[in-house]
């Protein structure tokens, strides 16, 4: 039986009473989504009270938008979210582990815009320190809620994936396609950083990295060695070539082409993740196109070619490699089981491979964290003979 006092509220609410934003409800104005074909849904501000344009995106993940919204991968992008609750989880802090954020996938938050269907005003968890809509005007980010995500979704998988734009106060905005801009530049890292102290040197192309590779890589005994996209390293010594993930179009980074065509001359192992399989397959010579609505979600289903053993997968792109530009070196390694498009490519006689999906996942499956076992030890035969 909770104690009350003379008024009838219980401790336990006044408790909740002094924490502030987290129970008082804000009065939300009104802001609206405008898609390029003219669509428009009505929805509640809870994030930044500004215009902003972009491409709208769709995640079908039932958790982890801390993950998701510090994704480079999601740079220029409007993130709709499927899952009908958001919010309720609040924010965590920004606890280092190995010089990284640890509930963070990168440094900030890269999306420009996120659409929910109900935000949640409370939120409880044992980390959180901060609501969603905080954290949102903490990075100048609109959020809008209220709106019918099942009919947008809906509506981007039948047309495809849109541009867009959410308009505030009625100020409008023009259409942006971050997809005609390098956004890998905008992204990446500025200068050589090091992270962990392994026996194996690792050299992480970065265009977009998400922590959890570096991590992934630093607990397999390895020191990485994060370098920008367009970083010269042919005179770099390292045991193991690492290519991240990252946004946009993979046409514009012509520089990491130029110098993983390079690096294919030497038999040190690579692996590429995401981005990194489609710029791996572009430095081969294969080409590249863009999805018509991407796969981003916690639940795809790939299958490894040449045999019977499928995996579920963490993915977020919006381009992907031609399976029937390959050369006769290269091969496909995996292979969506939704719409067959290419999942990963391997070199047929050198330890190059790669993965379009995430082994990292987080937060998601960790099916396939085992492709990073493998990575290494490639690299720990070339580093030891």
């Amino acid at each position: 039986m909770h104690i009350r006092n003379s008024l009838g509220i219980s401790r336990i609410n006044q408790n909740l009473i002094k924490k502030g934003k987290n129970n008082l409800v804000e009065k939300r104005k009104e802001i609206k989504l405008i898609l390029e074909d003219g669509t428009e849904f009505k929805g509640k501000s809870f994030g930044s009270e500004r215009s902003i344009s972009g491409e709208v995106v769709f995640n079908t993940s039932m958790t982890g938008y801390p993950e998701s919204l510090t994704d480079p991968s999601y740079k220029g992008q409007i993130l709709t979210l499927t899952y009908p609750l958001v919010g309720n989880y609040g924010v965590p802090g920004k606890e280092l582990e190995d010089n990284l954020f640890k509930f963070f996938e990168s440094y900030a938050l890269h999306i420009s815009g996120l659409i929910i269907s109900d935000y949640s005003e409370k939120y409880s968890h044992w980390n959180a320190e901060k609501s969603l809509s905080d954290w949102l005007k903490e990075y100048d980010i609109p959020g809008i809620y209220g709106v019918d995500t099942r009919l947008l979704t809906k509506i981007l998988r039948e047309k495809g994936t849109m541009l867009g734009k959410v308009v505030f106060n009625n100020d409008d905005v023009p259409m942006y396609d971050p997809n005609k801009e390098n956004l890998v530049a905008q992204v990446s890292i500025k200068e050589k950083k090091q992270y962990g102290s392994g026996k194996y040197k690792i050299l992480l192309i970065d265009c977009g990295v998400k922590y959890n590779i570096i991590r992934n890589l630093i607990k397999r005994n390895a020191t990485v060695t994060v370098v920008p996209w367009d970083y010269n390293f042919e005179n770099e010594k390292y045991d193991g070539l690492f290519i991240s993930n990252g946004p946009g179009d993979p046409k514009y980074c012509t520089k990491t082409i130029e110098s993983i065509s390079k690096a294919y001359g030497r038999d040190k192992p690579i692996y590429g993740i995401c981005l990194g399989n489609q710029l791996m397959s572009l430095a081969s010579g294969a080409d590249t196109y863009k999805l018509k609505y991407g796969h981003r979600s916690h639940n795809q289903p790939v299958i490894q070619v040449g045999t019977d053993k499928a995996y579920i997968t963490s993915q977020n792109h919006g381009f992907a490699t031609d399976n029937n530009t390959l050369s006769d070196e290269w091969e496909p390694l995996f292979i969506n089981l939704n719409d067959n498009t290419n999942e990963g490519v391997r070199h047929k006689t050198k330890p190059f491979f790669s993965s379009q999906f995430h082994p990292e996942a987080s937060s998601g499956p960790t099916d396939t964290e085992f492709l990073f076992d493998l990575f290494m030890d490639e690299v720990k035969k070339y580093a030891d003979n």
